[in-house]
């Protein structure tokens, strides 16, 4: 069989990059044709995102992909959930495009809870809450610019307009809202109307893998890739990277680990419970319209924002140091909850783990090492929790755990997760999401026949790692001393 080549491009909240993904004899191969940083300005006292800079870096990826002999099928773009890009009605963007960290937020609470209760926004929308669910972003916005705009979109989306200039709101990335309907597929028109949004800028709603059409002439005479079609993959990179989990069969849950870990299962329909709702989980689609039902946690964060700190006053520390170091650091010596609203703030986090830890009777950890071994256990606690919350509400076990994304490479956290929840954990694929954009879109063309196929692609084409869990004892112990943050 000839190999098919796509372009994804995987847009984080660190980092963007190109990607080249060729299937041939039922194997993907991924190559790296363009990375660039996202680096976040403070704008006016606001913390926001430099759009046109990272289109930008886009097309100078497209022109780097035009350089080579092999010519790409289409490109798709997936990135993190819950920011939005406003459009006047000229189509150009309204800037700034604020950050989700970005502190209105707050404000954007307290004005959605004057008009609704916690229990009508989730009973409407089936998703967690976060203070910066777009919803609340939305009800903290200037009454001007809304009145300015004509259309809003995703941020992935909005970077699939660009190419394209087809303004459609992809379903995985419309379900991260929370102003959208998990039960008829579609927007909520009772929270639009509450919140007194203007309901004439949200877009159509299309599924996981639609063809948007070709590129725009001017964008394929810059970058010489005018054959080129753009399709709306999963622009949610957690939906992206779920495609490409290498799952068979049996009662199998996920972990897409990166700068946030979200956990959770597949299944066919949400579950928009007052169990749910108190537990804090989310219903977002996935491909074919299943339903992600999931917990967003604050994942790598903790340990990114501690060395952004350490190199801040001086230390080269790099990763694998400070792995090493919490490797050789004593088991258990501090315990911290990681969804404790102190931690999602940049800055100072370090001094922030401290603080908790003083607060709750815990050891202050006296070294990065202990610091970085703290954060990680936490962690491994905190997923040991969820997936327990998951299988109550189920009703049946998890057999086995799959951790996909960047931190399915830290083989520290892996085992303590492996240890924490006494099932065996999964990992790998570290492209997960990359791979998950290029499956779709062989799907959406017709060279895959299926999701299942698509992750039988994915088994076949990366190795995973399996850790068997361990020390059993010592973690139910933890586990106990976990609880009492909750009480």
């Amino acid at each position: 069989m000839d190999a098919c080549h796509y372009l994804a491009c995987d847009l984080g909240a660190e980092s963007g990059r190109l990607m080249r993904g060729s299937i041939e004899d039922g194997r993907l191969a991924l190559e790296e044709l363009h990375r660039f940083p996202n680096t976040p300005l403070q704008e006016n006292g606001s913390l926001v995102w430099n759009m046109p800079a990272l289109f930008a870096q886009l097309e100078e990826g497209m022109r780097k992909a035009a350089a080579s002999s092999v010519a790409p099928s289409s490109i798709s773009t997936d990135s993190w959930g819950v920011d939005y890009l406003l459009y006047d009605e000229a189509g150009e963007l309204i800037s700034p495009s604020y950050h989700y960290r970005d502190s209105r937020s707050a404000r954007g609470v307290k004005s959605a809870c004057s008009r609704l209760t916690w229990a009508q926004i989730f009973n409407e929308s089936g998703v967690q809450f976060m203070p910066f669910n777009t919803l609340f972003q939305l009800a903290a916005e200037a009454p001007e610019r809304l009145a300015r705009a004509r259309r809003i979109l995703g941020v992935g989306d909005g970077f699939n307009y660009w190419l394209s200039g087809v303004a459609r709101f992809e379903e995985s990335l419309a379900s991260t809202t929370q102003l959208y309907d998990p039960r008829v597929h579609t927007w909520s028109a009772r929270l639009i109307e509450a919140l007194q949004l203007p309901a004439g800028i949200f877009p159509p709603i299309v599924p996981s893998g639609t063809v948007l059409g070709p590129l725009r002439k001017a964008l394929g005479d810059s970058t010489r890739l005018r054959e080129l079609q753009v399709i709306a993959s999963c622009s949610h990179d957690t939906a992206a990277a779920v495609a490409a989990v290498p799952a068979s069969d049996g009662s199998w849950a996920y972990l897409s680990s990166g700068t946030w870990s979200l956990m959770g299962v597949e299944i066919p329909e949400p579950i928009l419970t007052e169990a749910c709702r108190e537990l804090n989980f989310t219903n977002e689609i996935g491909f074919g319209g299943s339903v992600r039902l999931l917990k967003n946690i604050i994942g790598l964060w903790l340990v990114q924002e501690c060395r952004r700190e350490w190199v801040r006053a001086g230390s080269d520390c790099d990763y694998p140091t400070l792995m090493r170091l919490a490797n050789e650091a004593t088991p258990f010596r501090s315990i911290v909850n990681p969804a404790d609203d102190r931690f999602l703030a940049p800055g100072e986090m370090p001094a922030k783990i401290a603080s908790f830890c003083r607060e709750r009777g815990e050891r202050v950890p006296d070294s990065p090492g202990a610091t970085v071994r703290c954060a990680l256990e936490s962690l491994a606690l905190l997923y040991g929790r969820t997936l327990r919350q998951i299988e109550r509400l189920l009703g049946r076990r998890i057999e086995r755990l799959h951790i996909v994304g960047g931190g399915s490479k830290n083989t520290l956290l892996n085992q303590f997760t492996a240890n924490s929840l006494q099932i065996p954990v999964v990992a790998g694929p570290a492209e997960a999401t990359a791979a998950g954009n290029i499956l779709v879109q062989a799907i959406a063309l017709g060279r895959l026949p299926s999701l299942g196929a698509a992750r039988q692609v994915v088994r076949d084409s990366f190795a995973t790692e399996v850790f068997e869990p361990a020390q059993s004892e010592e973690w139910v112990a933890a586990a106990e001393r976990f609880e009492r943050f909750f009480v």
